[in-house]
């Protein structure tokens, strides 16, 4: 005690570190990064190289779903040449009692070469909503003349 009757204290240093802010600073960043990360998707562009590429064996006769040129798919099923026409629907619903009977059925789709290509995403997707697991492309080999 003093002479005044006042009790002295002496007030010690804190060693610790405040972390409080940090931890804000941190939830802060966290919170910009979650809601700019999905936007951050950049496109690349690609020039794709042509290629003179084999075709792959087949066991069995795949089966192919054509797009022309409006859109319209058309279904031709192994061991038969002639294409049949489908509407979205009745392709969806047959390649699924396919793919519920044979799951490793090999499918094809052959776009055409005028055909919007969101047309044959869209035919890709119908296939992929029905059970299929992997859908091959078809195209026409590069000729060596450049044709």
């Amino acid at each position: 005690m003093t002479a005044n009757g006042r009790r002295i204290r002496k007030h010690r240093l804190k060693a610790d570190i405040n972390v409080v802010p940090y931890i804000d600073v941190m939830l802060v960043l966290l919170i910009i990064f979650m809601v700019t990360a999905p936007l951050m998707n950049l496109g690349v562009d690609v020039d794709l190289p042509d290629s003179n590429a084999m075709s792959l064996e087949q066991s069995k006769e795949p089966m192919v779903v054509q797009v022309d040129a409006g859109g319209a798919y058309a279904l031709v099923m192994p061991g038969d040449d002639r294409p049949l026409a489908v509407s979205a629907a009745d392709l969806q619903a047959r390649i699924k009692a396919i793919v519920n009977q044979n799951p490793k059925q090999a499918i094809f789709v052959a776009g055409d070469g005028s055909a919007n290509y969101q047309k044959v995403m869209d035919a890709m997707v119908l296939l992929q909503s029905a059970g299929v697991q992997k859908v091959g492309l078809m195209s026409e080999p590069k000729h060596q003349d450049g044709n």
